[in-house]
């Protein structure tokens, strides 16, 4: 659920946004109540919320004064309640990326609209986030970290193999089965030792493998998302696509537009 900060000095109007809306309904919950901008600071650093409904003219801190400590765009939605009808007030807050500017008495139908957009925000910044931190370090994606076993200081040579066999076979069709006889173990103990030595079972470092593989091609914009899954050993598109999100949490089309965009020339001005 989004979690929703309440910036507000006045009581009436704070305990109203928080029990006379149906935060459920909306996939929210409001995770903490501020009366001030130093007291909204303060609980953003403690619960970091998703969404903050910030009234501007408050005691102590405005809210326009806690949104210019932020050197750049804060990492969360703003939605500005206020009982000024000032054109300035709404200029400054769009400096700050603001999702709505909503006046007192607030209307519960316009709020509910200002929050469905701020959910949207929030779920762009976040997809923005991963790939933008995919671009740059693509092991912080968690998809598989390539140099686990080497933190081993002696790794078996059985699992040493093993990782052989997945890097120079992972496009067809293979499986644990193909290794036993060919290491003379059962099973069971080449997969308790690869997830001694790993820290991932046997498939799911091959599904790991593929999605990291899948992922460079996709950088390199060399391959047609229709054929990724088997380029990179699924047989069902359908699963690739359920094996690359649960590990990415985007689709491989929006790893290959951001790369798309990334890598298009530049034109020189």
């Amino acid at each position: 659920m989004y979690k929703v900060l309440i910036v507000e000095d006045e009581d009436m109007i704070r305990n109203g946004l928080h029990y006379m809306m149906d935060w459920t309904a909306l996939n929210c919950v409001v995770a903490g109540e501020a009366s001030n901008g130093k007291e909204g600071l303060e609980q953003i650093a403690a619960i970091e919320p998703d969404i903050v409904l910030l009234d501007i003219n408050m005691p102590i801190m405005s809210g326009l004064e806690m949104l210019a400590t932020y050197d750049e765009e804060p990492p969360f939605s703003i939605i500005i309640l206020s009982g000024y009808d000032d054109f300035q007030y709404a200029k400054r807050a769009i400096e700050y990326r603001v999702i709505e500017y909503l006046l007192k008495p607030v209307d519960h139908r316009e709020l509910r609209a200002a929050v469905e957009h701020a959910k949207e925000r929030v779920q762009q910044k976040q997809k923005l986030q991963l790939l933008q931190t995919s671009a740059k370090q693509p092991d912080e994606l968690h998809v598989l970290d390539m140099h686990v076993w080497n933190k081993q200081q002696h790794p078996s040579s059985h699992v040493a193999q093993m990782i052989a066999y997945v890097q120079e076979n992972y496009d067809q069709k293979i499986s644990m089965n193909d290794l036993v006889e060919a290491l003379d173990r059962s099973a069971t103990y080449l997969n308790n030792k690869f997830k001694e030595s790993t820290t991932y079972t046997f498939n799911e470092f091959l599904n790991r493998y593929r999605v990291h593989r899948a992922i460079e091609m996709l950088r390199q914009g060399d391959c047609k998302i229709s054929m990724l899954a088997l380029d990179v050993g699924f047989s069902n598109y359908r699963y690739f696509i359920k094996v690359f999100k649960r590990y990415t949490n985007v689709l491989p089309s929006d790893f290959a537009k951001y790369y798309q965009h990334h890598n298009e020339p530049k034109e020189i001005t």
